[in-house]
């Protein structure tokens, strides 16, 4: 079953690269099925190392809430519409939890369901009114287990007509007899004359010793033999008839593959029906789903990376099965009913736990993930100048970039001058913003990460402004806009909320407005929040 490695909402490399690097780690040691994720666009420094490295971006997911292609469903055989009822009626014999059978298209995609019930009213229908309509003759011969006693000159494709069951008895069983009608009769000579005279579109000899007498007939009129009494092939007969005919058409409920099971059962709860048809996202059939399907739905395993808190991971997380978490943050709000694998470590990236993990497996990644994962570190401990930063982290980045081959100051030097400052600010602000509840306070806190403070602060008035509309839709308390700068190895910090509270928070004496540079301010996880954290408690 595949698992999910996804790091936190707006992504940076970080929280990228942990998501291939753990799931490389575990589809290394033999469990295939790791796959990573990302929870949303990619920053222009991260989409520069995955080109520079040659790794596709992880496939985006939005919510792992429990889904419709979560459930074994049953996978019925999906029948074509020429298809003879009595084949799909014995199908539903020999499988009787099948509680319809899908009629597709030649494109496979759905044109109508039959089930039993579908079959026993065409059924009744057929005593009130004996109509056979446009049957096709193979359908015939196999409901009939019969075969054609005409000349190879005579062809034909389909019959229709009234069904008259010409046997001798009460009445004047002959009367039904006409150029519009199928006769079923038994060892009769005069009743097939007749029949032929009269140009019967066709006759049907049960059980009858007359196939010598009519072998090789040249006749408008189809002539079949069959080994059935008149009754059987009477009721057989009308099975003959294509489940295309008759299966249901109209009204029909159906489900995709990617429909939340929470909105399904809501759906079921307001119909009767037994079984329901599951769609592809091209609209094909790919099976039925019946209500004891919903009962035990497998739950989406997710590997979290880089975060632990809810207000920073997938929507659906409560439905998901989390199966560990690799962190290098606090301790945060998300809760399992199971023990879990959890490793949590003060680094400065979560790419040195896992190239610790590699190690302690007794394996090296591939020089180009390796490179990759170099730059990450590189990439949240800010060329190893955050507090966050350790010796195992310049270590471990040092180790990388020797199997990658690679120049650490030269590639920190690409990896900070990756990101553009010329970006709309709507898409500067959600590069890289994380949410924070501190205490009864809720805080956006964004940070960019550059070489080129200048540029950015520039456009402080555009900045501001929206970071205002964002502060207003989210109803937050505060709202932050670190923009570090590596080289002067402190930070530009735009603010607003009450700017008496970060001039406690960071003993500063003196504040602009809404903007201040502090040096030394680099980690938003290791000095912003627990600054705030500590005045709010």
């Amino acid at each position: 079953m595949t698992t999910y490695v996804c790091g936190h909402r707006n992504p940076d490399t970080d929280s990228i690269v942990a998501a291939i690097s753990y799931a490389a780690l575990y589809n290394m040691l033999g469990e295939n099925d790791y796959v990573p994720a990302r929870l949303g666009h990619l920053n222009d420094e991260t989409k520069f190392l995955m080109e520079r490295f040659g790794f596709e971006p992880p496939m985006m997911i939005s919510s792992v809430r429990t889904q419709i292609r979560d459930v074994e469903f049953d996978t019925p055989p999906r029948l074509a519409a020429s298809v003879p009822v009595s084949y799909a009626w014995n199908l539903l014999l020999e499988h009787p939890n099948l509680g319809v059978l899908p009629i597709t298209n030649e494109d496979e995609t759905l044109l109508g369901l039959i089930s039993g019930t579908t079959i026993a009213q065409n059924d009744m229908q057929t005593i009130q009114t004996p109509i056979l309509q446009d049957a096709p003759i193979l359908n015939i011969l196999s409901a009939l287990e019969g075969r054609i006693l005409n000349s190879d000159e005579d062809t034909f494709e389909s019959i229709s007509g009234e069904v008259v069951i010409a046997l001798p008895g009460g009445g004047d069983y002959l009367s039904g007899i006409g150029p519009d009608s199928v006769i079923l009769c038994g060892s009769q000579p005069d009743t097939v004359d007749l029949a032929l005279e009269k140009k019967a579109k066709c006759i049907i000899l049960c059980q009858s010793d007359l196939g010598e007498k009519y072998r090789g007939i040249n006749s408008e009129t189809c002539v079949i033999t069959t080994p059935l009494d008149a009754w059987r092939a009477a009721r057989w007969l009308y099975l003959a008839t294509p489940v295309g005919r008759i299966a249901k058409k109209d009204e029909m409920q159906v489900f995709h593959l990617d429909d939340y099971l929470d909105d399904v059962k809501e759906t079921m709860l307001k119909s009767r029906h037994r079984s329901y048809p599951i769609l592809d996202r091209e609209n094909k059939v790919v099976g039925t789903l019946s209500r004891y399907h919903l009962l035990q739905p497998r739950r989406k395993r997710i590997v979290l990376v880089d975060h632990n808190e809810l207000g920073q991971s997938v929507a659906g997380l409560d439905q998901a099965e989390v199966v560990a978490v690799v962190d290098h943050h606090r301790l945060a709000d998300v809760q399992t009913g199971y023990p879990v694998f959890v490793r949590n470590e003060p680094v400065g990236s979560t790419n040195t736990i896992i190239a610790t993990m590699f190690q302690e497996n007794g394996l090296m990644p591939p020089a180009k993930l390796a490179g990759l994962m170099a730059a990450a570190i590189i990439s949240d401990t800010v060329m190893f100048k955050s507090p966050t930063t350790t010796a195992r982290d310049r270590r471990m980045a040092e180790r990388l970039a020797k199997i990658a081959g690679l120049d650490l100051e030269k590639l920190g030097q690409e990896v900070f001058s990756a990101s553009s400052p010329d970006k709309p600010v709507s898409v500067l602000l959600g590069t890289d913003l994380k949410e924070f509840n501190l205490g009864d306070h809720y805080v956006i806190i964004s940070q960019i990460t550059t070489i080129d403070a200048a540029s950015l602060t520039s456009r402080k008035d555009e900045l501001l402004a929206e970071m205002e509309k964002m502060r207003s839709s989210r109803k937050a308390d505060m709202i932050l806009l670190m923009v570090t700068d590596v080289l002067r190895e402190g930070t530009d910090l735009l603010f607003l909320g009450d700017g008496e509270i970060i001039r406690q928070a960071l003993d500063l004496r003196e504040t602009e407005k809404n903007h201040v540079f502090i040096p030394g301010l680099v980690s938003r996880k290791k000095q912003m929040v627990p600054a705030l954290t500590a005045l709010w408690g």
